[in-house]
């Protein structure tokens, strides 16, 4: 029941406190990631269970030889008990069924209500017999709280449960733990723990501490929290006790200091004099660099001086802090810049580890354009951070040619992460250091650029030949790939099925970019001077709407492969409403009970069938589905059960068909307006410039559907090699193939990947609860979030999409389970072609991320919807039903 150094307690030298300390009683701490010291444990494979984060942080450093003071824990086993003996369990339960301040009432009521059983009396105090005289305590003591999930990585349960400071006598003592026990159930803490999908069976174990008796404390950040820095450590200092600090009520001294060295590089004092003397912060920091040595990451630590010498009090990883890439050691003299793949593809949620490695294989694939082979399990310029791919762009923008390709491609895609490029590249470290590329990549670019331009001079010429050749070349990748999987499907054995299955994934990867990218981007290219070609020549006539006159080229474009989905998907709603049982059905029944009935084959005949031809065409896609992990929608179709349901609410006239064939109106209308107010060489040139984007324009959509088909079959066999692994007891469920790596799944058959795949699956999930994700990171530990509009008190990013909109918010994090009705401003993080279908309900669209020519801005264009794109944290600043005017135009958003 207790954690020591033996049987039941932890011995170790006396902790000092502060003599001046508060009165006795319990505290509920009110500040940031903090204060986390107290526990001891012997069972290294029991730490988080039964001695809660802070105990398990408190054990592991005195372990490691660093100066904790004393400490007891008792733990969870005795909170199991004390809910055991007074029958607490069901009175929870049934509490949590209520809000979360009525919740926590009740539940705090009944513990209040409590005592110690003798015997669990009995066991208490023997286990705190280190820290007690004559069976009192020795001194004034901390008793504080120690959740199981608490100090996890990536979460910050700071001030959520209650400690109690400077608490003298036996029964105080008893109180005070049961004081812990109860703080459990605050409202915050329920509701951290309900928002953050963290389960109520959390259970508590409970630090006894002897209180230091500081001249000076404070907290150390081994990582300078402001800047993220880490090179950097930020030194708070107090005179006396740190609880004041800790809980806000003083200003600290502050103190930065170069963490490699210990300069001192800035100082900001509370009064007129230091609170702690230079060796005090060379004591203080190198404790600090054995404690991060410890933990490998960036850590908060609370200290104390007492007597000359400085204790740690806790220490816990500084959850605020993106992590980084792995760097270059061979390169570390070079400032490293990333830019985030996911604000680029409009995917912020993490990727599974099958995901990652997959899109590395295919990116480190596209070398070979350049006649470069690059192994992707040592490529350095690829890189996972946060469960997330960053790609790495320094050595671009050191380059001048390559710097001005950036500058002209970047805010085309992602004006945010653009802006935030050109001020870093004008730090020294990342000025041009040369005029040109090496000669050895100037020469592989040299075969590749002759290639391509007589490509483009065709398309320009020609565009119905350049999309039969990319169409051509798309359906010969398909047709290749599913004629490999079905050959990895006739291996002997189960592993060799496997095995040739992960083949044809690298054989894929190896031939994707190569094999697209020479007929894809011959396409885009003139499409994007065409597009510039064409708003310069709508400029010249001085309309008023000349911009968006020349932006309405891009509505209903024929061929995009996205549109087209959605429209039969819309084809498959006017099915159902010809039928009154299907309509009725459908209307009525939630999404998630529809999804359970079509997999079981239970919708009405007409909407089973109708919705069955369509996954068989789309059954491959879903959100995120460039991760090959990702659950697609023949995995789980409530998706597009939530868009049927929406296209089912349209009024007469406003179905998908109807506001696609009006936008093709639209587009020729505003070509001719264009026409008749230039002159007639204009006019002309306004003619094919339009010509040659409507022809082209559309295939902007090709190349990520090509690869989505492809990974769609390669995902399809995993799976047929999953649920033999299932069924050899090597995996729990089929989806848990996402979670082993490439290498592994060669050896899947041989071991059992249960806790590896839970493990995994923890820390996935983590992330996916991570809300503002870095754009830009820098190697220093810089992490650049702002969008278009940060710092401003107005809401605004790029407009991308012509015309203005006005209703009521929708936020949206995820299409899976929330519904949008129609007129709703739909507000997200970013779009995938998965989100596409809900544009054709939306009243207009808000995003974190995106830039002109990515996919969400591509097809709200083309169904006629203004869109605003880059906005700064535009799912936390609006909130759902508050009524926006959006201009998608000139990229304003006002509230009404």
């Amino acid at each position: 029941m207790f954690s020591a150094d033996s049987p039941g307690v932890q011995r170790r030298r006396p902790r000092l406190c502060a003599p001046k300390a508060p009165a006795g009683g319990c505290r509920r701490r009110n500040r940031g990631c903090r204060r986390r010291w107290d526990t001891g444990c012997v069972s290294p494979s029991a730490d988080l269970a039964r001695q809660g984060g802070k105990g398990a942080n408190l054990v592991r450093l005195r372990d490691a030889g660093l100066p904790v003071p004393a400490f007891v824990v008792i733990t969870t086993d005795e909170y199991a008990a004390f809910v055991a003996d007074h029958g607490l369990a069901a009175p929870i339960a049934a509490a949590l069924r209520r809000p979360a301040a009525e919740a926590s009432d009740t539940i705090r009521a009944a513990f209040a209500a409590a005592t110690p059983t003798a015997a669990q009396r009995a066991r208490i105090v023997e286990a705190l017999a280190p820290l007690l005289d004559g069976g009192e305590p020795a001194g004034p003591l901390a008793v504080r709280s120690s959740a199981t999930a608490e100090d996890l990585p990536g979460f910050s349960f700071a001030g959520q449960q209650d400690s109690c400071l400077s608490v003298t006598g036996m029964d105080a003592v008893v109180d005070s733990i049961v004081a812990c026990w109860s703080s459990l159930w605050t409202e915050r803490a329920i509701t951290y723990r309900t928002r953050n999908g963290i389960g109520h069976d959390a259970t508590l174990a409970v630090v006894v501490q002897q209180m230091v008796d500081a001249d000076a404390s404070g907290v150390l950040f081994t990582a300078n929290p402001h800047t993220g820095r880490r090179d950097e450590s930020v030194v708070e200092a107090v005179t006396g006790l740190g609880d004041a600090l800790v809980s806000g009520r003083v200003t600290p001294d502050t103190f930065v200091l170069e963490t490699a060295t210990g300069t001192l590089r800035s100082q900001q004092l509370a009064g007129a004099q230091a609170s702690v003397s230079p060796s005090d912060l060379q004591s203080v920091l190198s404790l600090g660099r054995r404690i991060v040595e410890l933990y490998a990451e960036p850590m908060d630590v609370e200290w104390a001086r007492a007597d000359g010498a400085v204790h740690v009090l806790q220490a816990r990883p500084i959850t605020s802090l993106y992590p980084l890439p792995a760097p270059n050691p061979a390169r570390h003299d070079e400032p490293e810049v990333w830019f985030s793949f996911g604000a680029f593809q409009g995917l912020l949620e993490p990727m599974t580890p099958l995901g990652q490695e997959a899109i590395r294989m295919a990116l480190s694939g596209g070398a070979r354009l350049v006649g470069r082979r690059v192994d992707w399990r040592t490529n350095r310029f690829i890189q996972s951070a946060g469960e997330r791919l960053w790609i790495r762009l320094d050595s671009l923008i050191r380059i001048r040619a390559t710097r001005k390709l950036l500058a002209e491609f970047l805010p085309l895609v992602e004006p945010g992460t653009a802006a935030i490029l050109a001020t870093l590249a004008e730090e020294p470290g990342l000025r041009p250091a040369r005029t040109s590329p090496s000669a050895g990549i100037a020469a592989k670019f040299a075969t590749l650029v002759p290639r391509l331009l007589p490509r483009i001079r065709a398309a320009s010429a020609n565009p119905e030949r350049a999309r039969r050749t990319l169409h051509r070349t798309t359906e010969l990748l398909v047709a290749h790939v599913a004629r490999e999987m079905d050959r990895a499907a006739k291996g002997r054995t189960p592993q060799e099925r496997l095995t040739a299955r992960v083949r044809v994934l690298d054989d894929f990867a190896r031939r994707a970019f190569p094999t697209l990218l020479p007929v894809f981007a011959p396409i885009m290219a003139p499409t994007l001077l065409e597009l510039r070609t064409l708003r310069e020549l709508a400029a010249m006539t001085r309309l008023p709407d000349a911009d968006a006159l020349a932006m309405a080229a891009m509505r209903a474009l024929p061929g995009n492969v996205t549109t087209e989905m959605d429209l039969v998907l819309s084809d498959v709603a006017a099915t159902i409403k010809r039928d009154a049982t299907a309509w009725g059905w459908v209307a009525e029944t939630p999404a998630s009970d529809l999804a359970r009935q079509f997999t079981t084959g239970r919708l009405p005949r007409v909407a089973q069938s109708a919705i069955a031809d369509f996954l068989a065409s789309y059954g491959m896609r879903g959100v995120a589905e460039i991760d090959l992990g990702a659950r697609r929608w023949r995995d789980d179709p409530t998706p597009v059960m939530h868009t049927l349901k929406a296209y089912l609410a349209l009024p007469a006239g406003a179905s998908p068909r109807a506001v696609h064939k009006a936008g093709q109106h639209e587009a020729g209308r505003s070509i001719r307006k264009l026409m008749d107010a230039s002159t007639p060489a204009r006019a002309q040139r306004i003619k094919r410039s339009a010509q040659a984007i409507r022809g082209l324009a559309g295939a902007r959509e090709t190349p990520k559907f090509t690869l989505v088909r492809c990974l769609g079959l390669i995902r399809e066999g995993l799976d047929a090699s999953a649920a033999e692994l299932v069924e050899n007891g090597r995996l729990g469920a089929v989806p848990d193939i996402a979670f082993l790596r490439v290498d592994e799944l060669e050896r899947a058959f041989a071991a059992e990947w249960h806790e590896v795949v839970a493990g995994r699956r923890a820390v996935y999930e983590a992330e996916g609860r991570r809300r503002q994700i870095p754009r830009v990171l820098v190697g220093d530990g810089r992490a650049f979030y702002d969008g278009l509009g940060a710092g401003s008190a107005s809401l605004g990013g790029a407009g991308v999409s012509p015309g203005v909109a006005e209703g009521p918010v929708r936020v949206v994090l995820d299409p899976r389970t929330t519904p949008l009705k129609p007129g709703e401003i739909l507000v997200c993080p970013g779009t995938d072609p998965a989100w596409t279908p809900l544009f054709l309900v939306a009243g207009g669209l808000v995003t974190e991320v995106g830039g002109l020519m990515t996919h969400g801005s591509v097809v709200a264009r083309e169904y006629g919807i203004p869109a605003v794109v880059g906005v700064h944290a535009a799912t936390t600043r609006l909130v759902d039903g508050q009524r926006v005017r959006i201009d998608g135009s000139s990229g304003a958003i006002e509230l009404l």
